[in-house]
């Protein structure tokens, strides 16, 4: 069951629209039926449901990507990014890619015990895990359920390199874990920056951190000797664009050691619901922004080739990569990209976790 009603904006909340799941067998439609009742639609609370994690490595073939396995500890996410790509994974679970990705969130419990039995199969083969690749991992029920944290524990235990990217700046709860971590090349963590601007970074990405919060985790993992670089993702043609370069500036200010970027990406139900955002948002830029977007996407709202996805095609796309390519020389991050933050990492130490070590 699922609405196409665009409730408009929530206070808190990014999506303007709960469209219905494209999987469901029916669908419904608010009608007025004469019979009225006052009812508070600002606020929508966040549930949390339980799944037993029957598996915990998620793996790809991506040549886009500089991972081939992935660790996701929750599904949905609180900090509400209009333009999540992961939005439609969450019709997988009956739920709507819209508000619901938002506010009904599944934390995956038992999730360590599986990555644990994972690790020591045989014939496992030790490469940097993703943490997390589909949802934030450091989104704001971290805080009470812990589930990253016990990941990395594990992780350090066996000795095991992560890659972490976040938006998240309750990533400094785990200073100790990261440091230690850091201290064995076993960890490389890209904070994610979208905009500068507050306000639009309060519609945009209305519970992750502020920007100037992630600048503030770049400086403290950089003083902590933990390396750090960021991720300029989403760039959004006509609305955070013209950021890129002062992006770049603060990240390497605050100590950010590498840099990648990251064309938006309008997968299925993303498309509706960023253009809606889009209408209630930002009406007078709503055009010209999704202009801009099919010119960088062969004139559709998303391209998913491989080589194509991440970075769009046509002259605005590629004056996006020379402008991004002609900052990060100038700031002396060129080249330090995740792929190659990710070759720096310790693979020869690795140990499976139920392995007794020799006493001799």
């Amino acid at each position: 069951m699922g609405s196409d009603v665009s409730p408009g904006a929530r206070k808190g909340r990014g999506a303007t629209l709960k469209p219905a799941n494209r999987y469901a067998p029916t669908h419904s439609e608010a009608v007025d039926d004469g019979w009225w009742q006052e009812i508070d639609e600002t606020r929508i609370a966040t549930v949390v449901a339980e799944e037993k994690a029957r598996s915990a490595l998620s793996w790809n073939h991506s040549p886009d990507l500089p991972f081939d396995r992935s660790l996701n500890p929750y599904r949905g996410c609180e900090h509400g990014c209009i333009y999540c790509y992961a939005r439609p994974s969450h019709a997988y679970w009956d739920m709507s890619p819209g508000l619901d990705f938002e506010t009904r969130l599944i934390a995956r419990t038992g999730l360590t015990e599986r990555l644990r039995d994972e690790l020591c199969k045989p014939g496992y083969e030790c490469r940097p895990i993703n943490l997390s690749g589909n949802t934030d991992c450091y989104q704001p029920i971290e805080a009470e359920l812990g589930t990253t944290r016990e990941l990395l524990e594990l992780l350090l235990e066996c000795r095991h390199p992560v890659m972490i990217v976040t938006k998240g700046s309750l990533i400094l709860r785990d200073l100790d874990l990261l440091s230690e971590l850091a201290r064995h090349r076993l960890v490389k963590v890209f904070i994610s920056l979208t905009s500068l601007d507050r306000q639009l970074k309060r519609h945009l990405e209305p519970r992750a951190a502020s920007p100037e919060a992630r600048l503030r985790v770049i400086s403290t993992l950089h003083e902590a000797g933990i390396p750090v670089g960021t991720l300029i993702s989403p760039v959004i043609p006509g609305l955070t664009d013209h950021e890129l370069e002062r992006l770049l500036a603060a990240a390497h200010d605050a100590g950010a050691q590498g840099a990648s970027w990251m064309l938006l990406r309008l997968p299925l139900e993303v498309a509706p619901l960023f253009e809606d955002w889009l209408a209630t948002h930002y009406p007078e830029r709503a055009s010209r922004v999704m202009s801009l977007i099919r010119q960088c996407r062969g004139g559709a709202d998303y391209d998913s080739r491989f080589g194509h996805r991440m970075r769009g095609q046509g002259v605005f796309a590629d004056l996006l990569a020379q402008r991004f390519n002609k900052a990060c020389r100038r700031l002396g991050l060129a080249g330090r990209t995740p792929r190659t933050f990710n070759a720096s990492l310790d693979t020869t130490a690795f140990r499976p976790p139920h392995v007794q070590g020799s006493l001799f």
